[in-house]
């Protein structure tokens, strides 16, 4: 299980965080230029998290319901009071999460302030590194043999 923390992974991320009002069309316009498939929801005076809005809650939520995005908010949508973590935990522990709670995505709090987003892809991204890795070892092992 990786043990290193969850703020090494995060550490390049922007994070993108919307107010409640938030018209989904902007936060879809927000997610492409972040390249990012979710965004976190806070509350405008003390930036503390509200929910979480994902790619998967705008498709079922308004574009496969047949709802416009320029009129719809975020609130009406979003996942309120997500489950989350502090960016001290290991990042196998926020792997172990998101797989029991059958979620993708989860926020990163500090402080009750959202910090960043852990998603299912930032493990492939883990793999990849561990990959490489190892094609590296093997080959110094063929140049030695």
């Amino acid at each position: 299980m990786p043990t290193r923390p969850v703020r090494a992974v995060i550490k390049n991320q922007d994070c993108v965080t919307v107010s409640a009002h938030t018209h989904i069309r902007r936060v879809a316009e927000l997610m492409k230029r972040h390249h990012t498939s979710a965004v976190l929801v806070t509350d405008t005076r003390h930036k503390r998290l509200l929910g979480i809005c994902t790619e998967r809650d705008i498709v079922f939520g308004v574009v496969a319901t047949g709802h416009d995005p320029a009129i719809v908010t975020v609130e009406e949508i979003m996942t309120t009071d997500p489950q989350t973590i502090s960016s001290d935990r290991p990042f196998g522990h926020a792997l172990h999460l998101m797989y029991e709670g059958g979620f993708r995505h989860i926020p990163v709090v500090d402080d009750g302030h959202p910090v960043g987003i852990l998603s299912a892809k930032d493990a492939l991204g883990l793999d990849a590194l561990q990959f490489e890795s190892e094609l590296v070892r093997r080959e110094e092992i063929a140049v030695i043999l």
